[in-house]
């Protein structure tokens, strides 16, 4: 950055009576913390620290998003007047962890209070609860205080009373109550806009031929995020995932541009296509905005309204407009119920009790299936891609291969833009994984987020795409040296639990085709799954049924 840093003149900051602490998720320039300063005699304090930067071996391109991010955040905050003393990764003094960092403002700035909102992930939640118990108990004047994010519709308050008592938190009741609630596509006699809740069977069109989405907006690198860029190469030389190309929004003014994108560009077609993947197309008709929203670049009230007026002026059509209103009054905020909820522990589950390792392509790409080999290269290059090639490609295969969901979870929180773990563990661990039945659930009992486990052979991604083709495996085939390893490794998991699912009405028909398989068969699945999960390196057990 040039010497006329709009950071460094406020380095020499001496006193402040409230210190409010920004973490890189908490972009909020209208945050309720932000509001109740004095921009003379209170801090803004932000930290740019390796704790945090390595807990997962992350992306490049995560990693220059939120630092980058942070930094024209603060240059914002500073333009507005506010004082701030912002830690760069490199400064000298740098002790590389929050509650240090922590600590060295307020023994440098002596505030009498320390503000924050809620932090988005357990872990750091614990980190700023310790520090706080020490702190405040050295001097009886001092409060640390935490606010709500009102950043979402719903309160972790709220979803816990919604939660409590229920055995099963089916995620279609909270966004029915939801819609209900704001008032969003309801009729004025509290029915549904155009009569259903959701066009899901709308909502699954496949292309015939090569889709031609209009490419999306990207923001060239500025002088901040090229010097974050150099950075992050200096630090990390050897880090996962490229950074040419970087492209996601790192400051308010261009996610709202990219809003608007998608809403005059992509939004028309976006509920139709939402399942479908193509070759060589990793953003389709998808929004691109879930980066910009969990830094809270954007809100996602603002989303909504945009989307709604779009139907409103017959730019989209109601299917396309509900299936991206659902995702973010509906999906987006039940995970973060369910991460809460559900407590620290819940990253952790194991529910299908399996031990796998990850494969060592899931972090470059390199495998001859060319499903994966799309989709992970997609991540590799973008550190993205839509939600269907995270749920029933490179989930699926994790799953059905019997990898550790720990593993998983990190993975997916290490290569991708948009990871924030009160978001990604939930749509791991408990959507993708099917590993968070709880500790104390009875026999039978289903994971919290999924009624089923979302596990499929080649045929559904044959039907969803174009990856089968020229491929070298043979998606109709089960088992055999050219056989797609998705067929087998699938059938061999619904072997391997099909006494945990019995009890599951959702897998009544597909079990039944595994008993009706004899013996013999059975075991030459069981003997191709062993092989290719020895084959691809997932050394370690696979779960069972008792």
């Amino acid at each position: 950055m040039a010497s006329d840093d709009p950071l460094k003149k406020h380095a020499r900051i001496r006193s402040a009576e409230t210190l409010l602490i920004v973490l890189g998720d908490q972009l909020d320039l209208d945050a309720p913390t932000l509001r109740e300063l004095d921009r003379e005699r209170d801090a803004v304090l932000m930290m740019e620290v390796r704790e945090e930067a390595e807990h997962v071996p992350s992306h490049k391109q995560r990693t220059v998003l939120f630092l980058s991010a942070m930094r024209h955040f603060a240059a914002e905050l500073v333009e507005r007047g506010y004082r701030v003393r912002y830690v760069k990764l490199d400064d000298a003094a740098n002790t590389q962890s929050f509650a240090s960092e922590v600590r060295r403002a307020a023994s440098t700035l002596s505030p009498k209070r320390i503000m924050m909102l809620r932090p988005g992930e357990h872990r750091v939640v614990e980190t700023f609860e310790e520090f706080a118990e020490e702190w405040c108990a050295e001097a009886e004047d001092r409060d640390f205080e935490v606010k709500e994010d009102d950043h979402f519709f719903t309160t972790i308050d709220e979803f816990a009373e919604w939660a409590s008592g229920r055995k099963s938190m089916i995620m279609e009741f909270f966004y029915r109550e939801q819609r209900k609630k704001l008032g969003y596509l309801m009729d004025s006699d509290g029915k549904p806009r155009g009569g259903k809740w959701n066009f899901d069977k709308q909502n699954r069109e496949v292309f015939k031929r090569a889709p031609r989405p209009k490419k999306p907006y990207q923001p060239r690198p500025d002088d901040i995020t090229r010097e974050v860029m150099e950075l992050v190469e200096r630090t990390w030389p050897d880090g996962y995932g490229k950074l040419e190309g970087f492209g996601w929004p790192v400051k308010r003014a261009e996610a709202l541009r990219a809003l608007d994108d998608f809403i005059e560009s992509r939004l028309p077609r976006f509920g139709a296509y939402e399942d479908a993947m193509w070759t060589e197309q990793p953003f389709l008709y998808h929004s691109l905005l879930s980066s910009s929203l969990n830094l809270k670049l954007i809100s996602p009230r603002e989303c909504v309204e945009k989307a709604l007026d779009a139907l409103d002026r017959g730019v989209a059509t109601l299917n396309n407009v509900e299936g991206f209103v659902r995702q973010l009054i509906g999906w987006r905020e039940y995970i973060r119920g369910v991460y809460f909820t559900e407590g620290p522990d819940y990253p952790m589950r194991n529910g299908l009790g399996d031990e796998g390792r990850l494969p060592d392509f899931y972090w470059n790409a390199e495998t001859d299936m060319r499903c994966l080999s799309e989709c992970l290269g997609a991540v590799v290059d973008h550190a993205y891609s839509h939600h269907i090639p995270r749920l029933m490609v490179i989930g699926n295969f994790a799953l059905i291969a019997g990898v550790e969901p720990r593993q998983v979870h990190e993975w997916f929180l290490a290569m991708y833009v948009d990871a924030v773990e009160w978001a990604t563990a939930p749509n791991v661990v408990g959507m993708s994984q099917h590993a968070d039945r709880r500790p104390d659930a009875a026999p039978g009992e289903t994971g919290v987020v999924g009624t089923k486990p979302y596990a499929s052979s080649g045929k559904y991604i044959k039907r969803m795409s174009n990856f089968c083709d020229n491929c070298r495996y043979d998606v109709n085939k089960r088992t055999g040296e050219d056989a797609c390893p998705f067929n087998a490794l699938y059938w061999d998991f619904l072997i391997r639990h099909r006494e945990t699912f019995r009890k599951n009405n959702r897998m009544a028909m597909i079990l039944k085709n595994v008993d009706r398989m004899n013996e013999d068969t059975r075991a030459e699945i069981t003997v191709a799954g062993k092989r290719l999960r020895e084959r691809f390196g997932i050394v370690g057990g696979a779960g069972s049924s008792p």
